[in-house]
């Protein structure tokens, strides 16, 4: 049974509006801040989703290499490959860390059954664990209708099983605003050590909501974000609810 941290007691620039098609916002390492609030968008819930797959670049290098070396191969019927335990066992999770107004802080994650409240304090709430990246994956809102009540959110992934696998899957977290396009952030560094990564921080800069990439990957997990970040939290070991293993 693995075990993760539980808690215990500049000038923006521009970013890529995506296609028509799309009508989503990449953020990337050149355009990574988005403005709600100059959107419009700075009312009602944001939804914000994690799904993920795996990658199947590997999978598909050693079978060219492989009709290199045997070209007649590819006259063979293609063999049906089942998922092996390592490549479905991935259980990426959400969370998120809040600081509020009022100077309190506190996290929002499975562990702990520490799923917030949307119409209270933090004003953030998780709705559901996935376990394996289904197309509805994870999700969390945020009631931005308390947005004045809100300094900082740091939203993370971290792998709960210990198993580093964040160069075995690919990754996305949407955040779905009330108003205006989705805005999007991939996880697609290669950190083949890595247990956890924080994604996305929102925060209220002068009654201003803005929302900046960090794709900051760490080896350790939710308090190694807090010291990365400041938080200032205590942490010790935690564990899912058995219901949501």
């Amino acid at each position: 049974m693995g075990f993760f941290d539980g808690l215990r007691g500049g000038r923006e620039v521009d970013f890529d509006s995506g296609s028509a098609a799309s009508n989503a916002i990449e953020l990337t390492k050149r355009h990574n801040r988005v403005s709600l609030t100059k959107q419009g968008a700075a009312t009602g819930n944001l939804r914000i989703n994690l799904t993920w797959r795996m990658r199947t670049s590997d999978i598909g290098g050693s079978q060219r290499e492989s009709l290199l070396r045997h070209p007649f191969k590819a006259l063979k019927p293609p063999e049906v490959m089942g998922h092996s335990q390592s490549m479905v066992n991935v259980d990426l999770d959400l969370g998120c860390l809040y600081e509020l107004a009022d100077g309190t802080k506190g996290v929002v994650q499975p562990l702990g059954g520490l799923l917030g409240d949307v119409n209270a304090p933090p004003y953030v709430k998780l709705s559901g664990d996935d376990r394996f990246g289904s197309a509805s994956g994870e999700t969390m809102y945020v009631n931005l209708d308390h947005r004045d009540q809100i300094k900082r959110l740091l939203v993370f992934v971290y792998i709960y099983d210990q198993t580093p696998a964040f160069d075995r899957t690919h990754a996305i977290v949407t955040l779905y605003p009330s108003n205006g396009p989705r805005i999007e952030i991939g996880l697609d560094e290669r950190h083949p050590q890595a247990r956890s990564c924080a994604v996305v921080m929102i925060e209220n800069v002068k009654g201003e909501l803005v929302v900046r990439r960090e794709v900051q990957f760490v080896y350790g997990f939710q308090g190694e974000l807090d010291r990365l970040y400041g938080w200032g939290l205590q942490w010790g070991r935690g564990y899912k609810a058995k219901a949501d293993r």
